[in-house]
């Protein structure tokens, strides 16, 4: 490997500028009032680690307080929607939303998710809306430095582990599919703004419009242009008018460095922002596209990575064996994953621009996707 083939040494990426001395003071009061009388709060936080995620705030917490005579600190997670200022990376964030999927799935399914406590949904208190969850103990698959450039525990496990960690995450997957009635309970998700007659169809004009919204600030991406064109031209026969295609609760950001691990079995399904109504093609095209693109950024610098995990064909027959559903074929879903994932690196671009962790944008916008020549081979197959 030349010097030039290197990996990047730090990819921190700022995600706010919000001081944590004042939030704490502010929500000590806040909790006071939704605790027994004369608690005593005490709040005390620190910042999450940067190894994963690039969008809402997230916010350790150690609360202290006193009931039935007894003093005692629990551990808890905030999420909170990012302030404008900070260059958010989506258009909007219902806090209340996650909360309510978050709190639903935990009654309606077995799927370990964290336990939600409160919720501020107006922003009044802090300026933006948050919640608090009951905090987890677990391991995460890093995304910074990618699991797949080694030095982590992961990809020191044998071939048997990573395995047994990928067979279990798509079986909660599939748990989750399960849920009956999904397209009724969670409605709220399925958000009718859009312009569609299915479920995909109005995620795909949601993602049209943020994307469109991405490029004012920057500019359109030939990329996703020609991602977007062929997505139309190729929508999934099975999603047609009238369709009777089985529509499920979506994770939305179906990933392993979005889940917490404890002996290679999750313990605890994070990070909902993303979660919709839709095939359940899109988590499994999802989690597949996920492990490629790290997977590409390895190739790209001549390191051996894991090639044999989580491969599309791989995810397809445990969710089939879990499920007695056969799947459909992911590239769809992969490229329509690759434009999202696109307009993610739009937004944490202009994000580092912000934060002066970049000198400028570049111009060609293209230039931003860590994925570019992944989604590049991705249309060239399916365009062959």
């Amino acid at each position: 490997m030349t010097t030039e083939q290197q990996p990047p040494q730090d990819m921190h990426l700022t995600r706010s500028s919000r001081d944590t001395d004042a939030m704490a003071a502010t929500l000590a009061p806040w909790l006071a009032e939704r605790l027994p009388s004369g608690a005593d709060v005490e709040v005390a936080l620190s910042g999450a680690s940067d190894a994963n995620g690039m969008s809402s705030e997230t916010i350790l917490a150690d609360v202290t307080w006193t009931e039935d005579g007894e003093r005692s600190t629990r551990g808890y997670v905030i999420r909170m929607a990012p302030a404008a200022k900070d260059v958010p990376v989506f258009q909007t964030y219902r806090l209340d939303h996650q909360y309510e999927a978050i709190r639903l799935v935990g009654e309606l399914s077995d799927v370990p998710v964290p336990t939600p406590r409160w919720l501020e949904p107006t922003g009044d208190v802090l300026g933006q809306p948050f919640f608090f969850m009951e905090r987890i103990d677990g391991l995460v698959p890093p995304d910074v430095m990618p699991y797949t450039f080694g030095d982590n525990w992961f990809f020191d496990a044998s071939d048997a582990d990573k395995r047994r960690l990928q067979d279990s995450t798509v079986r909660q997957i599939a748990a989750l599919h399960s849920i009956p009635r999904a397209a009724e309970v969670f409605g709220f998700l399925d958000i009718d703004t859009y312009a569609g007659d299915t479920p995909l169809r109005r995620l795909f004009d949601k993602l049209a419009t943020w994307y469109r919204w991405a490029a004012a600030e920057l500019a359109p991406s030939p990329l996703i242009d020609e991602a977007l064109a062929w997505l139309e031209a190729n929508w999934p026969e099975f999603d047609g008018p009238g369709s009777t295609a089985d529509n499920v609760l979506s994770w939305g950001d179906a990933r392993i460095g979005n889940a917490l691990y404890v002996d290679f079995e999750p313990v605890a399904i994070l990070d909902w922002e993303m979660a919709g109504i839709g095939p359940r093609e899109l988590d499994l095209g999802w989690i597949v596209f996920a492990h490629k693109v790290f997977q590409s950024i390895t190739d790209v610098f001549e390191m051996p990575g894991l090639p044999d995990v989580l491969r599309a064909e791989d995810v397809s027959a445990t969710y089939t064996a879990a499920t007695g559903v056969e799947v459909h074929d992911l590239r769809w879903f992969e490229i329509y994953s690759a434009v999202i994932w696109g307009v993610v690196f739009m937004r944490t671009g202009a994000r580092q621009v912000h934060f002066g962790e970049l000198d400028g944008l570049p111009e060609d916008v293209d230039s931003l996707f860590h994925h570019a020549p992944l989604m590049r081979k991705l249309l060239a197959e399916v365009s062959a």
